[in-house]
């Protein structure tokens, strides 16, 4: 029974995926082009144009980003460590840019938000459970679903950059950007954990999915306001961004030996299991409302 209904929940999202999906790696291969253009001929032609060569590109980029309004900029690039002059450095910026956040972060609260509110909500979750299925099953359902969905989410990133790179000649190796896959991938369980524990205690999925969107949001501000204001900074490891950090996994060959990257995963994995493990618990034991 298990089986069929995670094969009737992936029939249910199999276009909004498809969308998702296209949308990212479109996204990157756009991104690709947009590297091409500032760091390969925009940094060149500006070069031509300052007296001092590279130390003087330096000092006219610094002074753009590092003042004023322009350092949201720099902290949505990733921060101060992010050279644009080098191309994988560029690259990297797509993995975290906000749209691409923006489109993970809905598809995780818009596909967990209604896993139960919204079957409750339907009215269709009495005729659900009137199966031979336990509850527990129908959680594990949907976090089967999860871990079918996110690879596939995931190498359509890095689909795009694959094909981002070879479309405008870049010189850089697609290799080095699987491994900030993993980082991808926690983030979308541990956004979709949390909506999921959500849409356990909820009724509705509209109130579930404001209540879910309204926290990340919360979450987002708090962490770029973090990176700019020093008082705000011991705000950032309370948010689910703050541990979202794929640039280092791309830029540092030796990223593996580094406790902080591996503490970040297991943070954002924990946090997705226990949304998850909330779900279940609560799930198993509350009363379902009749349908209005």
């Amino acid at each position: 029974m298990t089986r069929i209904l995670v094969l009737k929940l992936l029939r249910d999202i199999r276009l909004a995926l498809i969308i998702v999906a296209v949308l990212l790696a479109a996204f990157q291969t756009l991104w690709a082009r947009v590297t091409k253009t500032i760091s390969g001929e925009l940094l060149q032609r500006l070069g031509a144009l300052l007296p001092g060569g590279a130390p003087a590109i330096d000092e006219f980029i610094d002074s753009i980003l590092k003042e004023g309004p322009a350092q949201i900029v720099q902290a949505l690039m990733g921060g101060e460590t992010i050279d644009i002059k080098r191309v994988s450095d560029m690259l990297s910026i797509g993995y975290v840019h906000p749209l691409t956040q923006t489109i993970l972060c809905i598809w995780a609260i818009g596909r967990a938000s209604g896993a139960i509110a919204g079957e409750i909500d339907r009215g269709t979750m009495e005729l659900l459970l009137a199966q031979p299925i336990a509850r527990s099953r129908v959680v594990l359902a949907h976090f089967l679903v999860e871990i079918m969905t996110i690879p596939i989410l995931c190498l359509s990133i890095w689909g795009g950059t694959w094909l981002g790179t070879w479309l405008v000649g870049l010189d850089a190796d697609p290799w080095r950007f699987a491994p900030a896959l993993l980082n991808v991938a926690v983030l979308l369980l541990a956004v979709g954990g949390i909506a999921m524990a959500f849409s356990a205690f909820g009724r509705f999925r509209g109130r579930v999915l404001g209540v879910t969107l309204l926290s990340t949001l919360i979450q987002c501000v708090v962490n770029v306001i973090g990176q700019l204001w020093p008082t705000a900074e011991p705000l950032r490891p309370f948010t689910v961004f703050y541990y979202y950090q794929p640039q280092p996994i791309i830029l540092d060959p030796a990223w593996y030996t580094k406790s902080a990257t591996w503490t970040h995963l297991g943070v954002l994995l924990g946090v997705g299991l226990v949304g998850y493990g909330v779900a279940w618990w609560h799930f198993c034991r509350r009363d379902l409302p009749a349908p209005l």
